[in-house]
């Protein structure tokens, strides 16, 4: 009877292991940095854990770092700056949004020693021809922005190319 009991306890466990480590292979995932476009928060090879596991645009925050799908080859690494229906302007190497200042704290180190501006000046209508962030779109930049080939170049990503948010740098 105890031999029973102990075997019941047993497959139960290796199903828990076995659904939990299931969950966790869907929920994360790992990627490697390609590029400069986001140093030195992140530098080329860094390995990243990106957060898979129901990441939308109503859990999404301004200046979350993502993995999205570039292309059906790539992914990028950036920054999200931008949600739907916002209009975005760097005017003196500040952020505003819908004309409103908004600070950019992770680039106070990285403008330092740099020549000004580090982020050019732009518009949304300048740079790509249209007033607002459109429906179920983001703008992402990099924080390397002098370097960085981001939304000012190829314009709102999709929200369905969001693979997750990154976690951590992995040792």
């Amino acid at each position: 009877m105890n031999l029973l009991r102990y075997v019941k306890i047993l497959l139960l466990s290796v199903i828990v292991v076995c659904l939990t480590g299931f969950m966790y292979s869907n929920y994360s995932a790992h990627y490697i940095v390609d590029g400069k476009s986001m140093e030195p928060t992140f530098v080329d090879g860094n390995k990243l854990e990106v957060n898979r596991f129901a990441y939308n645009v109503s859990e999404m925050n301004r200046f979350d770092v993502i993995v999205f799908h570039a292309n059906s080859q790539e992914d990028y690494v950036k920054r999200i700056i931008g949600f739907p229906g916002e209009t975005i302007e760097y005017r003196n190497d500040a952020l505003y949004v819908n004309g409103e200042f908004v600070a950019e704290p992770f680039l106070k180190q990285l403008k330092k020693g740099e020549p000004a501006p580090y982020t050019e000046d732009f518009t949304l209508d300048e740079q790509l021809g249209i007033k607002h962030i459109p429906q179920d779109k983001i703008f992402v930049m990099g924080d390397n922005r002098p370097n960085s080939l981001d939304s000012r170049s190829f314009g709102c990503i999709d929200i369905d190319q969001v693979v997750g948010k990154v976690k951590e740098r992995v040792k």
